[in-house]
């Protein structure tokens, strides 16, 4: 597995970090992790901990086959978005098949469980996927942004509403997101960047 899991390491996204260096897929699920572990006192609803970390590790481990594609390439293309869930089902299913053991077997369940979306760990381990995501471009220079990454910085919502203590924290973070595109004079009042969640 470690070898596996070391092609993580060299999987870049589309995010750079604040030095200017593109930032790798396990350098984003550290991230979420640490997020998850320092929020997790605070959820109003009990969360188990332990499944919450897993999780987070496993979600995009199918990128070590199918690669990590940024969301703005799928978000208006129902065929691309069909082809990266087969994708990555397919990459989960190879991934539980070399593993072939219960550990094989739990990856593949909790990979199915983040992208049901269902279950509270599930829904909490979404959320800080995405806002990690954003705090990172904030973290970034404007110059890595792409235009429609600036209208993105305020779709954040959908993900998070289901929780007030995440929900204040997308705020943080979109509040972040906003100034530095001030400061950077992006008209964020442009009615291209509003969304309705």
């Amino acid at each position: 597995m470690a070898k596996l899991g070391e092609k993580l390491k060299t999987e870049l996204r589309h995010s750079w970090l604040s030095n200017g260096r593109r930032e790798s897929v396990a350098e984003h699920t550290w991230l979420t992790t640490l997020m998850a572990m320092t929020i997790e006192p605070y959820l109003p609803k009990k969360v188990n901990g332990e499944k919450l970390i897993k999780m987070l590790i496993i979600h995009d481990l199918v990128e070590i086959y199918a690669t990590d594609i940024p969301a703005f390439k799928t978000m208006n293309s129902p065929e691309m978005r069909s082809n990266k869930k087969q994708n990555e089902i397919q990459a989960i299913e190879k991934i539980r098949e070399i593993l072939s053991d219960k550990n094989g077997q739990q990856f593949y369940d909790l990979w199915f469980e983040f992208e049901g979306k269902e279950t509270y760990e599930a829904k909490v381990a979404n959320a800080l996927d995405k806002l990690e995501a954003q705090l990172q471009h904030n973290a970034a220079p404007i110059e890595t942004w792409l235009p429609i990454e600036y209208k993105m910085t305020f779709m954040l919502g959908r993900h998070i509403d289901f929780d007030p203590v995440l929900s204040q924290l997308k705020e943080f973070i979109e509040d972040e997101g906003e100034r530095k595109m001030k400061e950077a004079g992006i008209n964020i009042d442009d009615s291209s960047l509003q969304v309705q969640c």
